[in-house]
């Protein structure tokens, strides 16, 4: 699938942070309909996430980056003992998040633009939840690269993508009725591009979709900050 297409007039470019605004903040009340209990029948993702939790220890900094409307992953990790900052390009995401999960800190911000000065100093860990699928795949080393600088030396990393070699602007798969990009990856280009980012990938496991998921097998990328 080709990333370029010449957008329409005064719309922004597709895959940039303004696409990104656009497109979440139209379907971000959808999501949550559809997704704020999806945890409850994904083991191996809880199981992921609960492994990230425990090598980060308790009470380490994390950043739950792309965190969505729904806030569930960022409440996962706090229930397992971590400070949580969930943090999102959509203020419509974010003002729902935080209506869902009030005990945690939600944050208007662009992942790939984050700071450790932002965070009071480098973070123990970074969760990349299904935030990828957003942005063209020639902007996975740069991302990659944003969350190692925020990330203290022996911090944590973990990355959850769909996989598959799509790359462009689709019909949105969940249904909303408008158009959003759509980026896939496969398990080296993760693996590269963490390792280009001075990561060193412990595991990357894989699933294929649940029954009431879209048909993309799931990869979760384990990796610590070098």
């Amino acid at each position: 699938m080709s990333a370029t297409r010449t957008p329409e007039p005064g719309s922004p470019e597709p895959g940039s942070a303004a696409d990104v605004v656009r497109a979440w903040d139209a379907r971000a009340d959808r999501y949550l309909d559809l997704f704020r209990h999806e945890l409850d029948g994904k083991p191996f993702d809880r199981a992921a996430l609960a492994e990230f939790a425990a090598r980060v220890g308790p009470g380490g900094r994390i950043v739950d980056a792309g965190c969505g409307p729904c806030g569930h992953v960022a409440a996962l990790l706090a229930s397992h003992g971590l400070d949580v900052l969930g943090i999102d390009l959509s203020p419509r995401c974010i003002r729902l998040a935080r209506l869902e999960q009030p005990a945690i800190d939600f944050e208007v911000m662009d992942q790939r633009l984050i700071t450790a000065d932002a965070f009071g100093g480098p973070i123990d860990g970074l969760v990349s939840y299904y935030s990828l699928h957003d942005q063209p795949k020639r902007l996975l080393s740069t991302t990659f690269a944003a969350w190692a600088a925020v990330i203290r030396p022996g911090g944590r990393l973990l990355v959850v993508a769909k996989a598959g070699t799509s790359d462009g602007v689709v019909d949105d798969p969940l249904g909303s009725g408008i158009r959003v990009y759509w980026a896939e990856y496969t398990e080296a280009e993760l693996a590269a591009a963490a390792e280009g980012a001075d990561f060193s990938v412990d595991t990357i496991a894989a699933r294929d979709a649940y029954d009431d998921e879209i048909d993309a097998r799931r990869i979760a990328l384990s990796a610590v900050r070098t």
